[in-house]
Formats: C-alpha cells, structure tokens, sequence
C-alpha cells in the first residue's frame, strides 16, 4: 500500500474502521443529463439504498416502484419483491451495453447496474482501493482552480464492476477526496470530472454528502455544463 493512500484512508476513517464496517445505508437524490437523455429521467429522484461493504452488492429501496427491490451485484441486476420474487433480471448485464450510442434509450435494468456499480463504488471509496487486484500509483500534483490536489491513480480489475479500468482521484491536503475523473464505458468512454463536496462523519466513516459531474473537453479543461450527474445525500448511516 502506498504511503499516499494511507494518508487518504486515515482523512476517511481509518482502515481498520472501514474493515469493521458491513453495510452503508443512504438516502437522497440522483438526477442529471444523463438520465434525461438515456429516457430514465427521475427513476432516482428519491434514492434509498443500502450498500454491503465487504462485497460488491447494493440495493435500492422503492426502485421503480412501491415496495421494489433493485438488486445490483457484478453479474446480475434485478427487480423483486420484498419476498424475493424476480420481476424483472439480466445476468451479465454490462454486456447489454454492447453497441450503444451516446443517446441510446435505456431501459430500468441498465439503469440499475449503471447506478447500482456506480453507488457502491462512490460510497465505498476509498476503502474500494484496498480490494485484491486494485493498483494504486501516487501522481503528481494538479492544479485544480488555483487550488494544488494530490493524486491517486487506481488501475481495476476485471472483477470489479466500475466505469474504466483506469481511474483518477484527487486528494486535498487533509486526504479528503475532491474529484475523480474517469471516462465511464456504459456511457460511451467520455471523460469526466466528477466533484466531491459537503463531507460528513457518520460512525468514524467520512462521506462526501454534494457530488456533480462535468465533462472534460478535448483540451483536458472542465466544462460548466452540462451537469451529467447530481448526487445529494441527506441520510448516510453506517452498520
């Protein structure tokens, strides 16, 4: 492990706190272009999830419907019923997003993994960077607004459902995340700035609670808009 992500575990809890730790449980919102324009606009307007810690799996309350389940694991997503009955599933789901275009119309299923993968990932990081197979190389700083960011870069593999391979995350100097870029594949590998804000400590565990997301041009500069995704959490708690 290198020195600079234990400087950034520490700002968000502590490793041996997120080991202790089994489920986070989050309420909010979800929205953005993105979903607009995917025809999945509002599906996440009132978002209740749960995510398992130790295993990449989470849950949305409510998905789609009263009394819905959306399940997300790696390989398989699904809407069921509180009694586990299957009303709707795709195994394999990342491979449903073969061929698709920047506007190609979703439906709730693709919507599930891109959020579900995505969620686990944002509510897990940075313990996520511990897991087996993840590599992590510190980066030269980065000017980020007249502000200096220290820099992880994070190399995945196959077995964990993310948006690329390869991954950027910005640091301020206490170790709290700022940004993180990447170039999600299930939305066609274009680059992103996604920001962190509003942090909170919720049983020893450091959140981020105000995050949007902007493209980046071909330039490398970060546009104001669109605004891809808004994620704004009122409710985290930790089990």
């Amino acid at each position: 492990m290198t020195q600079p992500l234990d400087v950034v575990l520490d700002a968000h809890g502590g490793l041996g706190r997120w080991q202790e730790a089994n489920t986070i449980r989050a309420r909010g919102s979800i929205g953005g272009l993105s979903w607009t324009m995917r025809g999945q606009e509002g599906i996440l307007s009132t978002a209740d999830m749960t995510a398992d810690v130790q295993q990449q799996r989470l849950v949305f309350e409510g998905f789609t419907g009263p009394g819905l389940l959306g399940v997300f694991a790696p390989d398989r997503v699904a809407v069921e019923t509180p009694d586990g009955e299957v009303v709707a599933e795709r195994t394999s789901p990342r491979a449903a997003f073969a061929g698709h275009g920047p506007d190609t119309p979703w439906d709730r299923l693709h919507a599930l993994y891109f959020a579900g993968y995505a969620m686990w990932n944002y509510l897990t990081a940075p313990y996520l960077l511990t897991r087996p197979g993840v590599v992590v190389e510190g980066l030269g700083p980065w000017e980020d607004g007249g502000v200096s960011r220290r820099r992880l870069r994070a190399t995945f593999p196959e077995a964990i459902a993310t948006h690329a391979r390869e991954q950027t995350f910005h640091h301020d100097d206490a170790g709290l995340l700022r940004r993180h870029d990447y170039a999600a594949e299930v939305l066609g590998s274009r680059p992103a700035a996604h920001f962190c804000e509003k942090h909170v400590t919720e049983s020893g565990l450091v959140f981020p609670t105000h995050r949007h997301v902007a493209p980046i041009d071909a330039n490398g500069e970060v546009l104001p808009e669109p605004v891809l995704i808004t994620i704004d959490l009122a409710e985290i708690s930790v089990a």
